[in-house]
């Protein structure tokens, strides 16, 4: 299967997240974004690393790192490999005495130890083409205009167009959290 190269776009929150904040990656050949909710530690470890901060002791995935490099192993790289009931699924692939092996994680874990590493990270073209938001301003606007009837308040609108709409405008607006979360609750109401 070919997987597809994503980078990280950015780590945000908003103060109604509980302290969750969404991790967005972006297609590196297209213009799709793939926004994981992942906890504050895990976004606190992925940041201090983008930023070249060091702590004054090894965290986690340092020491998940450092074990790698003890034992002779290199991750090849990390893979968002599946979405099941809103919940990203991930894989590092590494290689260990010549033999090619696997673990399962956390896409936020995998993903805190591609940054020490400098591994590639990509994801599965089902979860893109399942999860992933379009960013570009003509995307927006062809979901806007496939979606939305011109008057925005239009009593005529069904639920799921008012969630699309809301959809588009957070997406505009940069919002990806809440696009996130949208994107969700839109996945469960075309389920029905």
């Amino acid at each position: 299967m070919d997987f597809i190269p994503v980078e990280i776009i950015g780590l945000s929150t908003s103060p109604s997240s509980g302290g969750a904040y969404a991790l967005v990656l972006g297609e590196m050949d297209g213009n799709r974004r793939l926004p994981i909710i992942i906890g504050a530690f895990e976004a606190q470890a992925i940041a201090l690393e983008l930023e070249k901060i060091q702590s004054p002791r090894p965290m986690t995935h340092d020491l998940l790192r450092d074990t790698f490099e003890a034992v002779g192993g290199e991750v090849v790289d990390v893979v968002i490999d599946e979405l099941k009931e809103g919940t990203f699924f991930a894989k590092i692939r590494y290689i260990h005495n010549g033999e090619e092996g696997m673990l399962d994680s956390r896409p936020s874990d995998a993903v805190a130890l591609a940054v020490r590493v400098d591994a590639p990270i990509y994801v599965a073209p089902l979860v893109l083409e399942e999860a992933g938001i379009p960013t570009d301003d003509e995307d927006v606007s062809a979901i806007t205009s496939a979606n939305v009837p011109e008057e925005e308040s239009s009593p005529k609108l069904s639920h799921l167009e008012r969630m699309e709409q809301q959809l588009a405008k957070a997406i505009q607006d940069e919002e990806y959290e809440k696009a996130a979360k949208l994107r969700d609750e839109i996945a469960q109401v075309k389920g029905k």
